[in-house]
């Protein structure tokens, strides 16, 4: 069975921090599904087509990373796409909190399916997708945020 793995998130936009994350999980999985989610608590800025476009252009030459959405609980997709492990990044101890509580309920739902968690690069831990969101809403300039192949 392939070793496969699920980086679930709305990626709104991809920033550097995802990509941080996802570099440092190729070495560990044969196949690495970034799986766009719906999340009724954050709104979207940005199209699920053109999220699929934007990380699709960053992992184009790396046929070890797909991109997918699903809706519903990411462990039933895990287990809809035979995927015993789900990515999750973090930046700094307030990450680790909030993480924890989700895999651990994840764990209990089906515990066959292990969380791991993967810190970001120190050069993007200050990055997130709200701070990127307001620069764009407020037309400033996210590009040093962003994968040189995201133009917003």
């Amino acid at each position: 069975m392939k070793k496969i793995a699920v980086f679930p998130g709305s990626f709104s936009p991809f920033t550097l921090g995802h990509k941080s994350v996802v570099d440092t999980a190729l070495p560990l999985f044969e196949k690495i599904i970034i799986a766009i989610g719906t999340n009724d608590q954050k709104k979207s800025e940005f199209s699920l087509e053109k999220r699929k476009k934007w990380i699709k252009s960053v992992y184009i030459d790396n046929p070890k990373v797909e991109v997918s959405s699903y809706d519903g609980l990411t462990v039933d997709y895990c287990d809809h796409i035979k995927s015993k492990y789900i990515i999750r990044g973090l930046r700094n101890s307030k990450d680790f909190e909030y993480e924890k509580q989700i895999a651990i309920t994840n764990n209990k739902i089906n515990n066959n399916i292990e969380t791991i968690f993967i810190l970001t690069s120190n050069n993007v831990t200050h990055i997130s997708s709200t701070i990127i969101r307001d620069i764009i809403k407020n037309g400033g300039d996210a590009s040093q945020f962003l994968p040189e192949q995201i133009k917003i």
